[in-house]
């Protein structure tokens, strides 16, 4: 049986929603993970982009990050779902 954790473990999947700066094609969502890309107006900035998905652990969010960060993109929030579900009515803020 599974215990459950108060804190997220470094090792067990989540969901995760990105917000950077700028616009990110779709087409690098295989390289991200397969994460879902979408370009919004900006709440910090112009345009914004969303990523949305689920990782396996946060080494696998660390690579994502890092390889944002490599394409030169500006980091604007990181927000974890701790429910772990993609389904309409989420926890996700629209504003992010």
């Amino acid at each position: 049986m599974r215990r459950k954790h108060l804190v997220p473990l470094m090792d067990e999947p989540a969901v995760y929603q990105i917000r950077i700066h700028g616009n990110l094609a779709e087409t690098w969502s295989e390289s991200l993970s397969g994460m879902a890309i979408s370009t919004v107006p900006g709440v910090d900035s112009p345009l914004e982009t969303k990523l949305i998905g689920e990782l396996a652990d946060q080494a696998a969010l660390m690579g994502v990050l890092n390889a944002i960060h490599n394409l030169g993109f500006a980091l604007l929030n990181v927000q974890r779902d701790n429910h772990s579900s993609l389904n309409p009515g989420s926890q996700w803020d629209d504003r992010l």
